[in-house]
């Protein structure tokens, strides 16, 4: 793929995961059934933005953690995988920011007499505070979750289940975060938004292009190589 396609599908794909995470932040705010419920309900609606990506055949980093399984069957190279995953992450980060923006700038925050400001803080809070070995594994956790989803294809539902449990989605913080800075939320700052991105992004790349991708590849392509080797 050209680098002006993915960089533009990957811009895409960060917008999509941005109206996913405001969509999320507007319906639990001021829901009352307790933890379990607001988490189930809002990883629900979550699960719509992969729809989004997968129908727009938008390119989403998190995602594309699952090039993993053609590098290790030798489809292709060590510098073209890391060229797709440096311009779609490039790509994530300015849709997901700019959406930031963009709410920002419509007041959306506003809504609720700044009830939807509080959640949106509380959420940008929570992940900023994150050890960086919590967050890690967080995000091991979340993209076994998401590349499976991608793998089964049909099976975007899977993606709810990250979001009810607290999983981190790189992607998602691209907007969760920026947001929340753009409002001048105390402790969310440029630091603390580093801290959380890279062991997240760190831990996405090992739950999908390891977890997933290598144990598919072991399971199905390995075994096709080594019989037509054979």
């Amino acid at each position: 793929m050209g680098f002006a396609r993915a960089l533009m599908l990957g811009i895409l794909a960060g917008a999509f995961i941005a109206f996913g995470a405001m969509f999320y932040t507007m319906t639990v705010t001021g829901a009352e059934w307790g933890g379990g419920p607001n988490r189930l309900l809002g990883g629900l609606v979550f699960s719509l933005v992969l729809g989004l990506v997968i129908i727009g055949v938008a390119e989403l980093f998190t995602g594309n953690c699952l090039i993993v399984m053609a590098w290790a069957d030798r489809k292709v190279s060590t510098g073209f995988l890391f060229r797709n995953w440096g311009i779609v992450y490039f790509g994530n980060f300015v849709g997901a920011a700019g959406a930031a923006a963009l709410v920002h700038g419509s007041g959306t925050l506003g809504l609720g007499e700044g009830a939807v400001q509080a959640t949106a803080a509380a959420i940008a809070q929570g992940k900023v505070s994150l050890p960086f070995m919590e967050a890690f594994v967080r995000g091991i956790l979340c993209n076994i979750l998401v590349c499976l989803a991608v793998w089964l294809s049909y099976a975007a539902h899977h993606v709810a289940v990250f979001v009810a449990l607290g999983f981190e989605h790189s992607v998602a913080n691209m907007y969760f975060i920026p947001v929340a800075m753009l409002a001048g939320v105390d402790g969310v700052t440029m630091s603390g938004f580093f801290a959380n991105l890279i062991p997240v992004t760190l831990g996405n790349i090992v739950g999908g292009g390891v977890f997933v991708a290598i144990v598919f590849w072991v399971i199905y392509l390995r075994p096709a190589r080594e019989k037509k080797a054979g």
